[in-house]
């Protein structure tokens, strides 16, 4: 475990706490937003995950023209995995939240692959959510879905927030 560590140039419990704590440097300030909109995504995600496995047998929507979230979450598109879809956006949301989490402030100098993972591995939950937000819902489904929005949204915005240390990493890289 020790050369797991080592090799992964861990930061130190103390002081991986007091930067993720404590610290409001930008780096921290985005990592935490990625954080709380995950959360925010995982939550309507959840709600998803009861209606497509049957847990519940109706998701209430906005009352709005146009809004039918059980239409949206029932159909082929939402099932297409092998597996309905909210689970899967939950267990993204879940790697951009460890990813956030990861490493002390000076990551992007010290850990330069790190913030890159984060932002390679937030980008094609965004492009698939602004797919499906901009595409899939109001032109095959033809009906709109709070809670998918929320998700989409969400999924975008993590994206955005990881690209500032990500920037900061490829400068790094590319002095070395």
């Amino acid at each position: 475990m020790e050369s797991l560590k080592q090799a992964l140039s861990m930061a130190a419990p103390n002081q991986l706490r007091r930067d993720l704590r404590a610290t409001n440097k930008p780096e921290i300030l985005l990592r935490r937003a990625i954080i709380g909109i995950s959360l925010v995504g995982i939550a309507g995600m959840a709600a998803v995950t009861l209606y497509q496995s049957g847990t519940v047998k109706h998701l209430p929507d906005l009352p709005l023209e146009g809004f039918d979230s059980d239409k949206v979450n029932a159909s082929d598109t939402a099932y297409g995995w092998g597996m309905p879809d909210a689970p899967l956006s939950i267990i993204s949301h879940a790697f951009n939240i460890a990813l956030a989490a990861f490493g002390h402030a000076g990551r992007a100098h010290t850990q330069p692959w790190a913030p890159l993972l984060a932002s390679a591995a937030a980008a094609p939950a965004a492009a698939v959510s602004a797919k499906y937000l901009f595409y899939q819902m109001p032109v095959r489904e033809r009906g709109w879905c709070p809670y998918c929005i929320v998700d989409a949204l969400a999924h975008i915005a993590s994206f955005g927030f990881t690209l500032w240390e990500a920037g900061k990493a490829a400068v790094r890289l590319r002095r070395l």
